[in-house]
């Protein structure tokens, strides 16, 4: 019998766009730190965050539903976490100014929250201020990683926009990377990765 191995998705093959997310900003970030999840939907990431900084560190969290927050709340530990209910779009104004350019990384999972109405979903024109307002916020070493879902209405013109925007962010400042499935009939996740030069 083979071993399954660690970096996988659950059927064995390659790693998601989240996980490949997840398995970049694990390596990444280290006790104390201070990150955001952009879109904390059902508090996955929110806590996958808080286990990846701990102890010391704190994650500050959006949504705009406050479904989302219900559920986050019952997951992460409270004295690790600001969960903030307002849209991601909002990010520079929530996040204290004593932290602007020092936080470690800034999570995206765009789309809709699983298991709740599917017609409320991330939209383009606040993503791309957000996404934009992230990289003022990250300090010099920081990651931006946004998985992006094209299989959903709306989700294709906002994976065009992110790649649009990716492409004119100066070398000198950013490297950007962007992993998608290549053989696949229907429209898998796709993951970019902005990485703030130090």
């Amino acid at each position: 019998m083979t071993s399954h191995p660690h970096l996988a998705s659950p059927n064995g093959g390659l790693p998601s766009s989240v996980l490949w997310a997840q398995l970049m900003l694990k390596d990444r970030l280290r006790p104390g730190d201070t990150v955001v999840d952009a879109t904390m939907g059902n508090g996955h990431d929110t806590l996958f965050l808080t286990r990846c900084v701990s102890p010391g560190g704190h994650v500050i969290a959006f949504d705009v539903q406050a479904a989302a927050l219900i559920e986050t709340q019952k997951r992460v530990p409270a004295e690790m976490t600001t969960l903030v209910h307002s849209g991601h779009e909002t990010m520079r104004a929530h996040v204290p100014m004593e932290l602007h350019g020092k936080i470690s990384a800034i999570m995206f999972n765009l789309g809709y929250l699983p298991g709740s109405d599917k017609t409320l979903i991330t939209r383009t024109e606040t993503t791309m201020i957000a996404v934009k307002e992230a990289l003022e916020l990250l300090k010099p070493g920081g990651l931006l990683t946004i998985a992006v879902y094209p299989g959903h209405e709306g989700g294709v013109e906002e994976g065009r926009s992110i790649a649009e925007w990716a492409v004119t962010l100066e070398p000198r400042r950013f490297e950007v990377q962007h992993l998608r499935p290549i053989n696949r009939a229907a429209a898998p996740p796709e993951l970019w990765l902005v990485w703030k030069r130090g």
